[in-house]
């Protein structure tokens, strides 16, 4: 027997529509790109989202055709969110920090119909066009009195291609498992990969992370995302605060310290989210220049491990308390949350500390287990580690056009996070390391085996292992411990500029030292466990 329930399904345009109709009159306030603060409702986004879709529609752009983002956090960019997705398309967000190659790598795999970018990435794009010749078009995101003089073919004014357009559009019904997002990983070995997030994953996930024990969300807050609208939808905040009703505050491109206090005072922000260097600046802006929060109660700190010193700044210093939080591109990304439990309530503030920095539980909807090399399960006893597995509604069960083959999931749909970690009885997850030697940088990740790999292309190099070493603002940064041919002559400085032919700015080692020898396993793999021991107290240069 089912039950007597309505059944209806779960899309993205009914986010927007629902914040429209019942928080009409909240905000979405913008730093723009061309300087001044843009400031509209929800009222407002979801007209001229309308306007986008059915802009779109004249233009040909049908369902699951791929439309591409290189955006800031911005009213545009959360109007693209909606418009691209409520009319079935897909949108694609690129990471405009990563290497020219790459991002041509990527519009070429994700076969992008148009690349909608920000004034600040019309130089990217115009440097790398004739190696992205299935492109259609190229959509400008400003108005007329702000379009640059470009190279490029097929340009488009984003104000006046809405203009194009009314807002007399009905959002189409169909299947909620129909693709929404695309977005691209570099935390995997090789070429990056596609996490093509659907409708109903989403939903789901915006359900999640307005939950109490997971982000919090509500009507009562005002967030300012930091965390980029490239980076895993901005941790699917766009969707939650449409949810739930929050106001939210855009930062654009202007994330130093100051930039950001300015805007969280100027707009009473209650709640923010981004990765430990961010954090950095902005804590270190407000103690050099003897500022303090007068609306800020809480901030989400993910992307990497946050220090105890930046937890207990903002804590004890500013009376801001840190959730920490965890996930991957492939999990839409939130996995846990380290709220407290009411049994942690009479915990002193040290006490607290302690527990938070974990990355915290398994919010609902994610499955979670640690095993051991053999796969079977390891106790949740918090000293047990092992590899972290992960399943669940909004994790991904394979990458975009098959890439990283059938054995993405196990047959009972465990994903390898590739993180090694242990559980205590609480359901408290800890990472303590990563069975990929994936660094995690300032909340990118630079995949040790690329920058190897590059490194022994370069003359006089023999063998090449890149290691993370601890870094005060970056938290990783790769150390390059290479041998070199004999009697070769080659350089550190030789070796950097090598690297930079094929490696951007951010992925390049800070050191290179030279050895006599790598160590190795029996079976010939370079032994990178006894290299981070041996290497766990080195200062870079750049620390």
């Amino acid at each position: 027997m089912f039950g007597l329930m309505q059944e209806g399904p779960l899309l993205i345009s009914s986010l927007i529509e629902f914040a429209a109709l019942n928080h009409g009159d909240e905000e979405i306030v913008s730093r723009t790109v061309e300087g001044p603060i843009h400031r509209y409702t929800y009222k407002d986004c979801v007209v001229r989202s309308r306007q986008l879709a059915k802009a779109l529609e004249k233009l040909g752009v049908e369902q699951s055709d791929r439309i591409a983002t290189l955006a800031w956090n911005g009213y545009r960019h959360v109007e693209i969110y909606y418009g691209v997705s409520g009319m079935g398309a897909i949108c694609h967000t690129i990471n405009p920090r990563l290497f020219p190659e790459q991002i041509a790598y990527i519009a070429n795999h994700a076969e992008d119909k148009y690349i909608f970018m920000d004034l600040t990435f019309v130089p990217l794009i115009e440097a790398i066009v004739e190696h992205i010749p299935k492109v259609k078009g190229f959509v400008i995101m400003t108005d007329e009195a702000n379009m640059p003089q470009t190279k490029l073919s097929n340009v488009i004014c984003y104000e006046n291609f809405l203009a194009t357009a009314d807002d007399d559009y009905k959002w189409p019904v169909f299947d909620e498992r129909t693709a929404s997002s695309l977005c691209y990983t570099s935390g995997t070995t090789g070429n990056p990969k596609g996490a093509l997030f659907s409708n109903r994953s989403t939903i789901l996930h915006s359900y999640a992370a307005c939950t109490p024990d997971a982000l919090g969300l509500s009507n009562m807050e005002t967030i300012l995302p930091v965390v980029p609208m490239f980076h895993v939808n901005a941790w699917g905040i766009p969707y939650a605060a449409a949810m739930s009703g929050a106001k939210m505050v855009m930062p654009g491109a202007r994330m130093d310290g100051e930039s950001l206090f300015e805007l969280m005072e100027s707009e009473q922000v209650t709640l923010s989210a981004g990765v430990p260097t961010i954090w950095m600046m902005l804590l270190g802006y407000m103690k050099e220049n003897n500022k303090k929060f007068t609306s800020m109660k809480r901030t989400v700190i993910g992307g990497a491990a946050a220090p105890r010193a930046m937890i207990e700044t903002f804590e004890k210093e500013y009376n801001v308390n840190v959730l920490h939080a965890w996930g991957m591109t492939e999990m839409s990304p939130l996995g846990t949350a380290c709220n407290l439990k009411k049994k942690h309530r009479d915990y002193t503030i040290d006490q607290k500390i302690d527990l938070s920095l974990k990355q915290g539980r398994a919010i609902f909807g994610v499955d979670m287990k640690i095993v051991d090399g053999a796969g079977k399960d390891l106790p949740w006893d918090g000293v047990a580690f092992g590899n972290l597995l992960v399943r669940g509604p909004w994790i991904t069960s394979g990458y975009f056009k098959g890439e990283g083959g059938d054995t993405v999931v196990d047959e009972d749909n465990w994903f390898d996070t590739g993180d090694v970690a242990t559980i205590d009885p609480d359901g408290y997850m800890q990472i303590t390391d990563r069975s990929k030697d994936v660094i995690k940088s300032g909340g990118e990740w630079i995949s040790s085996i690329d920058v190897e790999n590059e490194a022994v292309g370069c003359p006089g190099i023999a063998e090449a292992a890149v290691i993370a070493v601890a870094h005060p603002k970056w938290d990783e940064r790769p150390l390059l411990v290479a041998v070199k041919e004999e009697n070769a002559s080659v350089t550190k400085e030789e070796v950097i500029e090598h690297l930079k032919g094929t490696l951007a700015k951010w992925q390049l080692p800070d050191d290179v030292i030279f050895v006599d020898q790598l160590p190795h396993t029996a079976t010939g793999k370079i032994l990178k466990t006894k290299l981070r021991g041996e290497y766990k107290d080195y200062k870079l240069p750049t620390a």
